[in-house]
């Protein structure tokens, strides 16, 4: 199926060709049309599932000494030099900002004859929910001259391997040709491989193409920023920026179980091969000890019409298919999940690794053989990651901290690629809510904020004509939570408060004031939000339908108000800090009007808390944290409002998600000392078994045993505990005011944009010892006393 408009418009830049002004050899690739095309195999669908092979040989009289390239595609694509592999990308994006990848290929190449194999893949209607995609499509594009003789057009060579199915899954158990799963599931099929059509070695220099048709040009590479006719063009081209994802070689940590073979004991660690005799079903269950994000790869000998079925599982499942309990334990217990199939075709060094990476703990391997004999030579992964490098540390006497901050950690990484992620088995979508922990994540633990910035941009991109933005992006499906457009403004708070980039947020104020406009359409005079469409998930809570909080008759609710305060409040500062007054004397305004709002309506004198709605019947933990956090308790009532919220048993509890906010109101309202105590969730999951922070408090039944919402503690071991926290916009001040309740000797650092904050705390001694980078100063308070802090290390007397 071709591209039949694209005829069109080359058609038209070919007839105008003579009236362009010449280009210089090596134009202005972010403003000028790309001398390289998009490609796509000819007589394929665009739009269809399929992978699709290209190649390109080039001479090189030497080893050059670079040889930069810009390349994307999609869906995605696997690049190859000389047969060594090179890069997986690019990161996701949207048509109007599809990520390209700036590489140097000059390690990879040779005196002589190169190969440059490119492997493509559209997953067409099976894509996962975060692939945007207009269809099929490669493009190379050399930024030198040298490394411009590989620009992408139709003297590169092309195939559609054919070896590949998808293996779709259900998400209302098993049906015919499907994977049987329970719960909401849009991270993409699985791969059946047929090794009987594959092209083996297609990547090799010494592989035979002579076969392989030209590939077809679709249309000249766009950037973004050009103009002119060309602006039609579907992939509008940025220069990514996320950088490739780190790659560390893993293997399995225990074979749990073995059925209808005997497996040799070294053969996990690649020391021994496994065979399987003919006409034989054996299974293997393998343990990774960990979840991790990682490609699984097979390398199988023999086997001819023998059927290898990998199935991927975070834990397995007691027999009613959606109980984990315990994730260590497996007798009694089922797998289900994504699945890869791989049918052999009898010969030697066939090698499997599917498309995309999967996330697993514990990995089924089931063979059944035919009349030949099959050897499973090796099986170990790659996992992969974006590329943090953890720069804070604590040293505690609680060895629990320590479990803690590890399992919050590695929650983080797996929820991190080339955007945040809620979930990586699930969903790999990134939604604002959980977004802004783990931006906040990032920035304790790492300092390092490319992920936070692309995922500030990109619900920016998301933005609606109605000036809402999605809850999620990128997606292929628009969905719509207004709450989580109110927490991308705290969201960009954050950043001013903890990043850098001034002129980063001062581009987004506008958004910031479309979102604000947005909600203006649903609120009464008084400020009220009433009957807000679509979804208004605030958290999951038992008796909130859908995460939905409570309402009255008129479609009124106090926690909708108080996020809707928190967002004005948030859009003040904002607004004030960047110099627009104006602005920042209309939000205030509007937030005082809704505050008095909010006290007349909502608070319960005699309860003595803020209930859910005018009706004042129903209490939530989550109205009374937004309330303290909103400054709407008074401080004679701070400690009284903090003791309900820890002792009410009516109330409706917060998830692990909402303790984020829960937990910063206690702190602001004066209980920072009893932090540890709140963790009963974080210690459910770890006495389950559990290797990253499962999705909500129901742990024992969790769909999802990796959300990144539930690493808090990541922030507030150092923000809390330690105490270490932003006084003032870009970290330019710091305040710290350390909880440490019954700790009497603990230290850390973490990094601070100037370089890094350290403190060390010794009560027996009656010393702290706070070091701050040069240029920043700050203050320390202690039981009530605040002493200023220098640039350098301060000694305080406790």
């Amino acid at each position: 199926m071709p591209y039949p408009h694209f005829l069109t418009i080359l058609a038209f830049f070919l007839l105008t060709l003579p009236t362009l002004p010449a280009q210089s050899p090596q134009p202005d690739l972010e403003r000028q049309m790309w001398p390289a095309h998009w490609i796509t195999v000819p007589g394929t669908d665009p739009q269809g599932y399929g992978i699709y092979l290209f190649r390109k040989e080039v001479e090189l009289a030497g080893m050059p000494d670079s040889f930069p390239v810009l390349i994307t595609a999609d869906n995605q694509y696997e690049l190859y030099v000389n047969g060594t592999f090179v890069n997986r990308g690019a990161a996701k994006g949207d048509l109007d900002h599809w990520n390209y990848d700036r590489l140097d290929l000059s390690p990879f190449l040779t005196a002589g004859t190169n190969t440059v194999a490119v492997r493509v893949w559209n997953a067409g209607d099976f894509r996962q929910e975060a692939q945007i995609s207009y269809g099929t499509g490669l493009i190379v594009q050399g930024t030198a001259p040298i490394s411009a003789t590989i620009n992408t057009d139709d003297s590169w060579v092309s195939r559609q391997d054919s070896s590949y199915r998808p293996v779709p899954v259900s998400v209302y158990g098993p049906r015919p040709d499907m994977i049987g799963m329970y719960g909401y599931y849009v991270a993409g099929p699985g791969d059946r491989v047929d090794m009987a059509q594959r092209i083996d070695k297609w990547a090799s220099t010494d592989f035979d193409d002579t076969d392989w048709q030209k590939a077809q040009t679709v249309s000249p590479g766009v950037p973004r920023n050009t103009v002119g006719m060309d602006a039609r063009q579907p992939w509008r081209l940025v220069s990514s920026p996320v950088p490739p994802m780190q790659r560390t070689p893993e293997r399995f940590a225990a074979l749990r179980q073995a059925e209808g073979v005997t497996v040799p004991d070294d053969f996990l660690a690649g020391g021994a091969p496994l065979q399987i005799p003919a006409r034989t079903t054996a299974r293997l269950l393998l343990d990774q000890s960990y979840l991790t994000n990682a490609f699984p790869s097979l390398t199988l000998g023999g086997g001819a019409g023998a059927t290898t079925v990998l199935t991927y599982a975070e834990a397995l499942y007691e027999a009613d298919l959606r109980t984990k309990n315990n994730r260590d334990e497996v007798e009694g217990k089922s797998i289900l999940g994504r699945q890869d199939s791989v049918f052999t075709d009898g010969t030697a060094g066939q090698t499997f690794t599917p498309l995309s990476y999967r996330t697993y703990r514990y990995v089924q391997v089931e063979i059944t053989t035919a009349d030949d004999p099959l050897t499973i030579a090796d099986i170990s992964a790659v996992a992969v990651g974006f590329p943090f490098e953890r720069r804070a540390s604590l040293r505690s006497p609680l060895p629990v901290m320590d479990t803690l901050l590890d399992i919050g950690w590695r929650t983080a990484r797996m929820c991190a690629m080339d955007t945040y992620m809620d979930c990586p088995y699930w969903e790999q979508l990134q939604y604002i809510g959980d977004t802004r922990i783990q931006a906040m994540v990032s920035l304790y633990e790492t300092g390092d904020d490319r992920l936070v910035k692309n995922a500030l941009n990109l619900i920016h991109y998301s933005r609606q004509p109605e000036g809402i933005t999605t809850s999620r992006y990128p997606t292929n499906i628009k969905q719509i939570i207004g709450p989580f457009s109110l927490w991308y403004i705290g969201m960009l708070r954050d950043y001013m408060w903890y990043g850098t980039d001034r002129a980063f947020v001062q581009d987004k104020l506008f958004g910031v004031r479309q979102i604000l406009d947005y909600f203006g359409k649903f609120q009464d005079a008084d400020g009220s939000l009433r009957n807000l469409p679509n979804w208004s998930f605030t958290d999951w809570v038992e008796g909130w339908p859908r995460g939905i909080p409570p309402m009255d008759e008129g479609g009124h609710s106090a926690v909708l108000d108080l996020q809707l305060l928190l967002a004005l409040q948030n859009a003040t500062q904002l607004e004030a800090e960047l110099g627009m007054a104006v602005f920042a004397q209309q939000y205030r305004e509007q937030a005082d009007r809704l505050a008095t709002t909010i006290r007349d309506r909502y608070w319960d004198a005699g309860r003595g808390l803020f209930a859910d709605t005018r009706a004042h019947d129903l209490y939530s933990q989550h109205a009374n944290s937004l309330a303290i956090l909103a400054g709407l308790v008074p401080e004679g009532d701070l400690a009284s409002v903090a003791r309900h919220l820890l002792e009410d048993e009516d109330l409706a509890p917060a998830s692990i998600y909402f303790r984020y906010y829960l937990h910063r109101a206690l702190v602001q309202a004066g209980l920072g000392d009893d932090y540890l105590s709140w963790l009963d969730v974080w210690r459910t999951n770890i006495n389950l078994g559990l290797t990253t922070w499962a999705e909500d408090s129901d742990v024992a039944g969790a769909r999802s045993d990796c959300h990144a919402w539930g690493s808090s503690p990541n922030i507030e071991f150092y923000r809390t505990v330690l105490g270490i926290d932003s006084a003032a916009p870009h970290f330019r001040s710091v305040r710290i005011e350390p909880h440490l309740g019954g700790i009497r000797q603990i230290s850390g650092e973490m990094p601070h944009p100037a370089g890094s904050i350290s403190v060390d705390y010794d009560l027996d001694a009656g010393t702290a010892v706070v070091t701050l980078p040069a240029g920043v100063t700050g203050t320390f308070t202690w039981q009530g006393r605040t002493t200023p802090l220098a640039a350098g290390v301060n000694r305080v007397n406790l």
